[in-house]
């Protein structure tokens, strides 16, 4: 035996205040009644928590390993793979004040997370009817109320109000459920179609129009889906949420900037609409159907509109101050 091995590991040192039982016992000797209370914190409750978190991963990793697969074939969802990351450094930035007042929270932890299986059970029993994308809402969705009962459980309701914006923030990895996403292009359309209108009769290009269809002398052009942009609104958006999280106090500024991004978006694709029906009106068609601008162009509509978020934001934080 090596003397003082005792003494040199921390959860078996009694002179040690333990570093997840939030107790210290200032040097005093426990007495013989203390060793089986002191015996319930000799595995840190961290660890625990990481057990936790694999076994989620393993009872949900049909739908986690779909959902990869899908943010690497589905450009709308490509950001997915990101979001983990980005939420774990809000953690890690704020892990201080998240993790101050850590506490075992049993009822409300075990509820959420039986609650989020059983929502996993219902999902597994509706897949036949469910789209892919409709799936993985429901099963992802899941996962994550689950694993969030487990940080209650571990960590307690305390815990979980600090690190709200990190946990919030993980929704963003949730699939889109198919009618939202339909509405949500829908109302793109909609608006792009009529920035463009707008834009043709400030230029005074005379357009015949019915519905989502311009009628120009040489093209005819339809504000399709692909047209939304809801691809770029959503790395707009979720751009914009960590760019008011960061830089913002008050909620209404950040309310402010966030219901920003929508005219900004739609203005955009107006102004991408207009440019390429131009283009393909008076120079060459095929700016319409084959060109890198058409198909690969986003970003160069993409950036200005991020500059101007960030004046946007700029306004906001220096009145702030």
């Amino acid at each position: 035996m090596i003397p003082g091995l005792w003494k040199r590991i921390p959860f078996l040192s009694f002179n040690h205040s333990t570093l997840f039982s939030g107790q210290n016992l200032n040097g005093q000797s426990p007495t013989r009644n203390n060793v089986m209370s002191m015996a319930r914190f000799m595995i840190p409750r961290n660890i625990l928590f990481l057990f936790f978190s694999v076994t989620i991963l393993i009872i949900f990793y049909s739908a986690i390993s779909r959902l990869i697969i899908l943010s690497f074939n589905n450009e709308l969802y490509s950001h997915m793979v990101l979001i983990p990351l980005i939420s774990g450094y809000f953690v890690y930035s704020k892990r201080k004040t998240i993790f101050a007042n850590k506490k075992y929270s049993f009822a409300a932890g075990t509820i959420l997370t039986i609650a989020g299986i059983i929502f996993y059970l219902l999902g597994i029993n509706q897949q036949i009817k469910l789209n892919q994308n409709d799936y993985l809402f429901i099963t992802v969705s899941s996962a994550l109320i689950s694993w969030t009962g487990g940080l209650i459980f571990f960590y307690g309701t305390k815990t979980f109000r600090n690190a709200l914006f990190p946990l919030l923030f993980l929704v963003f990895m949730v699939p889109i459920p198919t009618y939202v996403v339909d509405k949500i292009v829908f109302f793109l359309q909609v608006g792009t179609a009529e920035v463009a209108s707008i834009f043709f009769k400030l230029i005074g290009i005379t357009v015949f129009r019915e519905g989502l269809i311009f009628q120009l002398s040489n093209v005819s052009i339809e504000v399709a889906k692909e047209c939304s942009g809801i691809r770029s609104s959503m790395a707009t958006v979720i751009i914009g949420v960590i760019l008011e999280q960061m830089f913002l106090r008050s909620w209404w500024r950040k309310a402010v900037l966030l219901l920003s991004i929508i005219p900004l978006i739609i203005i955009k694709n107006g102004i991408r609409v207009t440019v390429l029906t131009l283009l393909g009106n008076y120079v060459d068609s095929k700016f319409l159907t084959h060109s890198w601008l058409h198909k690969g162009g986003g970003i160069v509509f993409f950036m200005p509109i991020i500059i101007m978020l960030i004046g946007i934001l700029w306004l906001l934080k220096r009145s702030e101050t």
